[in-house]
């Protein structure tokens, strides 16, 4: 085809063997969409594609990807809002008969269909870090890093410590939208038992959201990255860098906050003085 269509938000470009979706940036385009940037979707991950008509003098044209086929797609559980769908194209109305051209054309060019057997289409790129309600999570490609928040963090996350979870020991993601109550990102382990899950204030495997923490435009990508990079056992290259040295006033405040438990009978005399050796050797 070798055609560019511009609709709201986005520009699709369509190849012989796939659609490159380019995002806008600007303050009406959707934070996650300027966060993916652009995504290339080849042919043979999709299995469908529909055009509908849309809200106010609109149609839609969509790709229908295949089942796991999409790491984003596939971390997001079909908790995306319609107006976050990555694969929606809104066009005005007047360019119905140009959408239905490609939609034909699309269509006709795929042969595809049921489940992948394998991610098809790229996951964000590490390194990827944000901020949640109780902690700060950083992924580099091959592990993932959750640093506690004194402010927000459960006394159970404090005693267990600062987090690294190498991707070889990871069974999936659990993403829970922050959009949602309760939301939060959980590492699953290999040896996932089949007993009741901990608490997600409680899982020093989990870091929670809140109401302006781990929002969707950083967490998601995030989740679907360290998905990714599960299913390939890490395939995705690790960013080299070196470990920085801890800011002493924050090991300060730490240490403070650790104080605090200990003095509440939240943490033992063995588990003060364990993790209070812990902070200074960051030092």
């Amino acid at each position: 085809m070798g055609d560019v269509l511009a609709g709201f938000h986005a520009v699709w470009e369509f190849g012989p063997d796939s659609v490159l979706i380019r995002y806008e940036r600007g303050i009406r385009t959707p934070k996650l969409f300027q966060a993916l940037g652009e995504r290339r979707v080849p042919l043979a991950a999709l299995e469908g594609v529909s055009l509908a008509e849309g809200k106010r003098g609109t149609v839609v044209l969509r790709l229908r990807p295949r089942a796991g086929a999409d790491p984003l797609l596939e971390a997001a559980a079909g908790q995306l809002p319609e107006g976050l769908d990555p694969y929606r194209l809104v066009l005005p109305a007047e360019r119905e008969t140009l959408a239905e051209y490609y939609a034909d054309e699309l269509t006709d060019a795929l042969t595809e269909s049921g489940p992948a057997d394998r991610y098809l289409i790229a996951a964000p790129e590490a390194p990827l870090r944000f901020k949640a309600y109780d902690g700060k999570a950083s992924f580099d490609g091959t592990s993932v890093r959750f640093r506690w928040s004194w402010t927000g963090a459960s006394s159970a996350k404090w005693k267990a410590g600062d987090q690294r979870f190498a991707v070889a020991d990871l069974g999936g993601v659990e993403w829970r939208s922050p959009e949602a109550f309760e939301g939060y990102l959980r590492l699953l382990p290999n040896d996932a038992g089949a007993g009741d899950p901990v608490p997600p204030d409680q899982d020093a495997a989990t870091v929670v959201f809140g109401l302006g923490y781990g929002p969707v435009h950083e967490s998601l990508p995030f989740a679907a990255a360290v998905l990714a990079a599960v299913r390939t056992r890490g395939a995705v290259a690790a960013i080299p860098a070196a470990a920085p040295r801890r800011d002493p006033a924050d090991i300060a405040e730490r240490i403070r906050h650790l104080g605090e438990l200990h003095q509440a009978g939240l943490v033992t005399d063995e588990e003060f003085s364990t993790k209070k050796a812990e902070l200074l050797a960051e030092l």
